[in-house]
């Protein structure tokens, strides 16, 4: 069956994009320490000896949360419309409706919005398709993607799942880990909420700051303002 994506604000997941302009220009200069780097490449990228994140509980379930009066609400409560939603040709979203959700359309490609976002904070609700016969990176992968693909927080059923920690659920694709694993079960439905700064550069083009990642995955910390050191992709 295919996954379903729940609702609302800057929502996006599952192999789709979420399209960001960073229209921030000259900051004051402040890279944190060397170590912070440090941490995201001490290990070659999808090390199977690296630490998988240890389990974290999370509360019981309470979603779908409701969207703040000022939220741009992307997919409306009742997942009636993908009206907000194109694919990267500019082509009406090829996702489905049903039940209220909207669901992915196997070998349909990725969506993004037709909006344009610098800094936010994003909000996605998600749940994984049933295929425990899958395995490691097979099952339900996807992600949520900032700035036209550059940056991916990654989308997985990893709740009792192992893979290479770089690439398990709410990981930063390739560099950081989450500090847990605070999935719910898979039949259950998981939040994101992602906090995006982009990066900010001096008047001249030069890096004044690279850009930052907080993520909390069902209300739990997971991602704590990292440094992103470049773009996230598979090796």
């Amino acid at each position: 069956m295919p996954s379903p994506l729940h609702r609302w604000a800057s929502l996006a997941c599952a192999a789709l994009l979420v399209t960001a302009c960073t229209n921030a220009t000259s900051t004051p200069s402040g890279e944190p320490a060397a170590q912070e780097v440090e941490r995201a490449s001490a290990w070659l990228q999808h090390d199977l000896t690296r630490p998988f994140p240890p389990r974290v509980e999370p509360a019981a379930s309470r979603l779908p949360v409701p969207a703040p009066p000022d939220a741009t609400v992307l997919i409306p409560a009742d997942g009636s419309s993908l009206d907000a939603w194109e694919t990267s040709d500019g082509s009406p979203a090829p996702w489905a409706v049903a039940d209220g959700a909207v669901v992915i359309v196997p070998g349909s490609g990725p969506i993004q919005t037709k909006a344009s976002f610098g800094d936010l904070q994003l909000h996605i609700e998600w749940k994984a398709a049933d295929e425990p016969e899958k395995t490691s990176q097979d099952r339900s992968n996807s992600g949520v993607f900032l700035l036209d693909g550059l940056y991916e927080v990654q989308i997985l059923d990893t709740y009792e799942n192992r893979t290479y920690a770089d690439g398990s659920a709410a990981s930063i694709y390739g560099q950081y880990p989450p500090l847990a694993n605070a999935l719910r079960p898979s039949d259950e439905w998981q939040a994101y909420d992602i906090f995006f700064r982009g990066a900010r550069f001096n008047a001249d083009g030069s890096l004044a700051q690279s850009a930052r990642l907080t993520v909390l995955q069902n209300g739990i910390l997971v991602q704590n303002n990292e440094q992103l050191v470049g773009l996230t992709m598979w090796l």
